[in-house]
């Protein structure tokens, strides 16, 4: 039985130039292939770089990415990966204040908050409304999708590239 195709989109928000070569050189290990990304400056911080990459491979090719570049405090990224026929899709983001953010997202692309992490909000929050605000945030991703916004902006209009594997 063959894997299940999957694709998504590789966020580069911001990359310290001397980095980038690392960064391509990872994702390429992920997806088993050499790729090259098309950097762009990144505005909102000087001296580091962006780029978007999609991306098609196995199911779990977004998980494999995120991991990969995991161990790079500096860098500032997203990895999405679409729901597919029978597969749930997912969104990594990291900043370096924050670390790693991991959640189920739907068809549309939105979070998915599973009814045990909802709960758990509840009780953690007990009748603080302004506890379960910030659980509910929390639980969302609030926080990195507030870090991560200026970056994603400064590279509204960055180039795609689109990798399509043969074989």
């Amino acid at each position: 039985m063959s894997a299940s195709l999957a694709r998504g989109v590789l966020y580069v928000h911001s990359s310290p130039r001397a980095l980038s070569p690392h960064v391509e050189w990872a994702a390429g290990r992920a997806l088993g292939r050499a790729v090259n990304f098309d950097w762009i400056d990144q505005p909102t911080l000087p001296g580091a770089q962006r780029a978007d990459f999609y991306w098609e491979g196995p199911a779990g090719t977004g998980a494999a990415i995120a991991s990969a570049l995991r161990g790079w405090e500096q860098l500032r990224y997203e990895v999405t990966e679409d729901a597919g026929n029978g597969t749930d899709g997912a969104r990594w983001m990291h900043t370096p204040a924050l670390g790693i953010f991991y959640a189920q997202t739907d068809t549309a692309g939105n979070v998915v908050v599973p009814e045990d992490r909802i709960r758990y909000a509840m009780e953690v929050a007990g009748a603080s409304v302004l506890d379960l605000h910030r659980e509910l945030r929390t639980a969302l991703g609030q926080d990195w999708d507030d870090e991560l916004d200026v970056f994603r902006h400064a590279g509204e209009n960055s180039p795609v590239v689109w990798l399509h594997r043969a074989g």
